[in-house]
């Protein structure tokens, strides 16, 4: 039995973002209304899965913002856009797009070094199955229902003849 397994998730391409969507940008950005901080949406090149998405909404990402220098920094999906909160443009630009964009590629091949491990482990796992399978079904047909044939009448005579002719006995 050749299993063959597909690797669960959208694609195995690395996760990323296109461009930021500028319809999403408050109105009164570049005057003087203009806010300090806000939320800035990003396409993904991708749609994600639900691990990516756990692991891009979880505390280990938000550790790696504030490690990098981003503390204030929030991440959240929603559908195939990233909302990156309580930043600007001047911000991304300036490093915190490259700082997103690594952790991302990061967590999709981590996911998808798991997801291989795991179809390995299963492939491995079928195969011996099949062979412990294959050597049952082999010891079972093994096994004969006949009746045993009966033991011929052993003349002891010719047998102690045969001895004592090879030597193992004194006359």
């Amino acid at each position: 039995m050749n299993a063959q397994l597909k690797i669960a998730g959208p694609s195995p391409d690395l996760l990323g973002l296109e461009h930021v969507l500028i319809g999403s940008l408050p109105a009164t950005l570049l005057t003087d209304d203009a806010p300090d901080r806000y939320t800035v949406e990003a396409v993904f090149t991708r749609k994600t899965d639900r691990d990516e998405v756990a692991a891009i909404q979880g505390s280990e990402m938000r550790a790696h913002l504030s490690a990098n220098g981003y503390p204030t920094v929030e991440l959240r999906v929603a559908d195939r856009r990233l909302e990156i909160a309580n930043t600007n443009l001047e911000e991304l630009r300036d490093g915190l797009a490259a700082v997103i964009a690594e952790r991302l590629a990061t967590i999709s091949a981590d996911l998808l070094a798991d997801r291989e491990i795991a179809a390995h482990r299963y492939q491995d796992a079928s195969d011996r199955e099949q062979v412990r399978a294959a050597s049952v079904a082999a010891l079972a047909e093994s096994v004969v229902f006949a009746r045993r044939a009966e033991p011929a009448a052993v003349d002891d005579d010719a047998r102690i003849e045969d001895w004592v002719e090879e030597g193992g006995a004194s006359r």
